[in-house]
């Protein structure tokens, strides 16, 4: 596949894009994040690009803290007020995780993460503001007193819901198994680090280069990577390197601890696990940042093949997970699962099986 668009080596970006969409595969933004869609017959790619926009332009709506018109900024405090299915699905997923992960992920950290200065898109925080303010800490609310009943929304005065740790995971898998149904071909939707697919995969399943150095989608690989493949389910990837900013005298991230309000004690650099479904795999290597070492054990009960990366380069696995190796100058892949959030494409190369689920136990 050429480079993507915009990349070192394209030989410009309408002809780059024009050669990216007859090989079935397509880039852009949405959701503050790299938008990334291949399929496996390039004559459906028009269709399923389609799809997707409506989908993340219809989750945004929903979902987004930063706003105004969303419909997640609209709550309130009530004993039962009406949510739209979609808003109520995306709500589900994140209370399904906050207990399968022991409130590790909590979706009312809301008021905690405007507290810390993750109150608007990414893109627009100031990265370094030594002169700032002192970080404000919020008590996390907890949430257990978040109530769902099919679409009746419960929740007491000064919670602020933030469904940024699963709403992509969850959006790539609906949007995944929507495009595989209606459009009928193999499909790969990757929104930053979570990667879901559906459908008939290609020979050989779909091919993923993970390794914790950010960077473009079209530079060769720089450092140890793992190359994996799966052909079903998802692969997600947390990182406390990714999305950084100063305050203060704080360097900060954006995956908060809910039992402290602050950003995790950076003990891992980057958790990447595949399980079942992408959102799976996300709530696990969320709540892997926030357990820190404790996160080897469990990861390794839960039977969920995993890679991750410490804070000085060293690069553990566990339940199954490839080694790494290292990339050769030119490596490319045809099914380019690649993103700047650490999720890239990769050669051949067998992998994970994606079949574990996160459970209770």
């Amino acid at each position: 596949m050429p480079p993507a668009p915009g990349q070192p080596g394209a030989v410009g970006e309408a002809e780059a894009d024009a050669e990216a969409e007859a090989e079935g595969a397509a880039s852009w933004r949405a959701l503050d994040t790299l938008v990334h869609l291949v399929v496996t017959e390039p004559g459906c790619l028009p269709e399923a690009r389609r799809l997707l926009e409506a989908d993340l332009a219809a989750v945004d709506l929903a979902c987004s803290r930063f706003r105004a018109d969303s419909e997640i900024c609209a709550l309130r405090a009530s004993a039962g007020q009406q949510v739209s299915p979609l808003l109520a699905e995306a709500i589900a997923v994140a209370l399904r995780a906050a207990e399968l992960t022991d409130g590790d992920v909590d979706p009312t950290v809301g008021a905690a993460m405007s507290a810390v200065g993750y109150d608007r898109d990414f893109e627009q925080i100031q990265r370094a503001d030594p002169t700032g303010s002192m970080v404000t800490v919020r008590t996390v609310p907890g949430w257990r007193q978040v109530r769902l009943e099919g679409r009746i929304l419960t929740m007491p005065e000064g919670i602020q819901l933030d469904l940024g740790a699963t709403a992509k995971a969850w959006a790539a898998d609906r949007s995944a198994a929507r495009i595989a149904q209606q459009v009928g071909c193999g499909v790969l939707v990757g929104l930053g680090g979570d990667i879901a697919v559906a459908g008939p995969a290609p020979e050989g399943g779909w091919r993923i280069r993970v390794q914790d150095v950010t960077g473009s989608p079209g530079d060769p690989p720089d450092g140890p990577y793992a190359l994996v493949a799966i052909r079903d389910g998802g692969l997600a990837t947390s990182s406390t390197a990714a999305r950084r900013w100063q305050r203060g005298g704080d360097v900060l991230h954006h995956i908060l601890d809910p039992r402290t309000g602050l950003p995790a004690e950076p003990v891992w650099r980057t958790v990447s696990v595949a399980a079942g479904t992408c959102a799976d795999a996300n709530a696990a290597s969320t709540a892997a940042v926030i357990r820190g070492r404790a996160a080897l054990g469990w990861l390794a009960k839960l039977g969920l093949p995993s890679r991750l990366v410490d804070a000085t380069g060293v690069v553990f696995t566990v339940a199954g997970w490839p080694e790494d190796t290292r990339a050769p100058e030119d490596a490319r892949a045809p099914e380019d699962a690649r993103s700047p959030e650490d999720a890239r494409a990769p050669e051949d190369a067998q992998g994970p099986s994606a079949q574990s689920e996160l459970s209770q136990n």
